[in-house]
């Protein structure tokens, strides 16, 4: 009898020892978060030790407040004025890349309305003036059309903003003429003007090329949860690995192509975008949307630091914040490390 107990004591003590980390991710399902998707169904999270659930936001701001709340332990998407003025007050810590503007690979898409496109609005230097569709003020949209203005040589203050809070809004705004123009990434870009919903007129790459989104967490878990954020790093850095040899591989000239792992990873990837569209028609609009993302997700600091300056210059972010408090370097190697 003390021997069968001492057996399932022993038993329970390492069913304790043994469970899984519980984790909770925020994100947007798009392709974009591709990785974060693999890594779930392909168990890399549960061979880290990790029970990860992911939550599904419907524009980037509110990922960062749900990480900074500490109702979401890591987060995925793109960087925001409001994600900088978290950050700098200790709240946030940036400790990888997501996606990448990067010359050679469609991003985003600067789109504008049927309704627009036919009173003449066809070109990109012709957007002053116009209405712009974006999430919130801040915004990662704000900081693209802001750019793009500068390079394309139009007045952003000559823009009417539209702050409509999420993405679904902006598409209907856009799609029914409330507002003349927004900047999309490619798997919504793409079918909206095969669908003949919309024009696409460019392409931010080709004004901006720069870090749109990145990795992060709680400064809380960087101090407290170390080795749990060092496995999150690694089972993502493996669906990154995935990621691009599935969508992003290309031939001798630089053209994408299909790999031997295309067909699963698209499958995966379907189970979170473009869930009820049949395999023929999401197939094809996940692989549009599939933007770079730079090896074991190196992040471009030099370019997050380049944003950060141009939002407080606009007076989005406090002047006293600095990147260098909470971007960390320690889990992946920046993109400019040798």
């Amino acid at each position: 009898m003390a021997i069968a107990a001492v057996a399932t004591l022993s038993t329970a003590v390492a069913g304790v020892a043994s469970a899984a980390e519980k984790i909770n991710i925020a994100t947007l399902a798009f392709v974009s978060s591709a990785p974060l998707f693999i890594a779930k169904e392909k168990g890399y999270f549960a061979d880290e030790g990790l029970d990860a659930e992911l939550t599904f936001f419907r524009a980037a701001q509110p990922v960062s407040v749900a990480i900074a709340s500490g109702d979401a332990d890591f987060g995925v998407t793109a960087f925001t004025g409001g994600f900088f003025n978290l950050a700098a007050k200790g709240a946030l810590k940036v400790i990888g890349a997501q996606l990448h503007e990067e010359p050679g690979y469609d991003g985003s898409a600067i789109l504008v309305s049927n309704k627009a496109y036919d009173a003449g609005l066809t070109k990109v230097e012709q957007l002053g003036g116009h209405s712009f569709a974006l999430s919130q003020v801040g915004s990662s949209f704000h900081y693209m059309i802001g750019n793009v203005a500068e390079k394309a040589g139009f007045d952003l203050a000559s823009m009417d903003l539209k702050p409509l809070q999420a993405v679904p809004n902006m598409i209907g705004a856009l799609k029914t003429g409330q507002v003349d123009s927004m900047i999309i990434v490619p798997h919504i870009a793409k079918p909206l003007a095969n669908a003949g919903a919309a024009h696409i007129i460019g392409w931010v790459k080709d004004y901006v090329p720069y870090q749109v989104g990145g990795l992060f967490t709680s400064t809380r878990n960087v101090e407290q949860r170390r080795d749990v954020v060092e496995h999150f790093v690694k089972a993502y850095q493996k669906g990154v690995a995935d990621y691009r040899a599935a969508l992003l591989a290309t031939d001798e000239n630089g053209k994408l192509v299909k790999s031997d792992s295309t067909d699963e990873i698209l499958k995966i990837v379907h189970k979170y975008v473009y869930a009820d569209d049949p395999e023929e028609k999401a197939f094809p609009k996940i692989r549009n949307g599939a933007m770079f993302i730079t090896k074991d997700a190196r992040l471009d600091v030099a370019d997050v630091k380049k944003q950060v300056k141009w939002y407080q210059d606009h007076g989005y972010v406090s002047k006293d914040a600095d990147p260098d408090t909470f971007i960390d370097t320690s889990f992946i190697p920046p993109l400019d490390a040798k």
